[in-house]
């Protein structure tokens, strides 16, 4: 129970990573605090984790919309008097598209929800999480570090999350609050789906995604939860200002990694 009677936000909570990050922090004994557009999952989800023992409540979160983010931190607050974690993760990632074919208005967008909500989160979080030297999680990606054919925005959006990780790290770190990233290769989410339908052959994408990664599969979603689960509890006390690769091996080795 390392994380008993912690309150986290976990925006996009509802499906994928998110609800991975739900399950597991439920399980360690978090209140769970689920932030997400998708009513109908984000609560389903929250009855999950109720069903199983935990204690979650959803509230319904536009991530690119700065008064959700406030409102959800300032009701989280001043309904269980305290904030000790949030973990921004919500975000999506586009068709796969070169960069003749994003427009600059989908190019802001995609800084928006995935780059921008981070520094919302983040911002709002702060003045609490000072209070219980809380932290902060946030949901980058190893495309920030190793790149990604036909992503380029979202590549932007995940390289600048860690940016603005280092820096508030920096920035919090002798008020005690800690902020590090998560950077997962391939993770078997509805997301990841939805990416490979955009591509003439999606069964072969799912393959070849499976194999980018020398472990040979996609990490489930409560594995990248029990990574944020130790980034949230104490037993990583003394970490601030880390990307954490959870990539099956993805970075290690020259030339091709995915084989015949």
């Amino acid at each position: 129970m390392k994380l008993k009677d912690k309150v986290a936000i976990i925006t996009g909570g509802a499906k994928g990573i998110g609800q991975g990050c739900a399950r597991v922090f439920g399980r360690y004994g978090a209140i769970v605090v689920i932030a997400d557009r998708d009513e109908t999952s984000g609560a389903a989800t929250a009855d999950e984790v109720n069903r199983k023992g935990g204690r979650a409540s959803f509230l319904c979160c536009d991530v690119t919309k700065e008064e959700d983010i406030r409102a959800v931190i300032e009701n989280t607050v001043r309904q269980h008097g305290r904030l000790d974690c949030i973990v921004n993760n919500a975000g999506w990632h586009p068709p796969a598209v070169n960069i003749e074919q994003i427009s600059v208005a989908d190019f802001e967008a995609q800084l928006r929800l995935n780059l921008t909500s981070t520094f919302l989160g983040c911002k709002y979080a702060v003045p609490h999480l000072r209070k219980t030297k809380g932290s902060i999680v946030v949901m980058s990606s190893m495309t920030a570090k190793l790149g990604q054919a036909q992503a380029a925005s979202y590549a932007a959006s995940k390289a600048g999350q860690i940016g603005l990780t280092h820096a508030l790290a920096i920035d919090f770190a002798k008020e005690g609050v800690r902020i590090n990233a998560v950077c997962p290769s391939a993770v078997m989410t509805p997301l990841m789906r939805e990416w490979a339908n955009t591509l003439e052959n999606p069964d072969k994408a799912m393959q070849v995604v499976e194999r980018i990664q020398p472990l040979g599969r996609m990490a489930s979603i409560e594995e990248i939860g029990e990574v944020c689960a130790f980034l949230a509890s104490d037993e990583s006390s003394f970490m601030t200002g880390e990307t954490i690769n959870v990539d099956g091996g993805a970075r290690l080795g020259y030339g091709d990694k995915i084989g015949s």
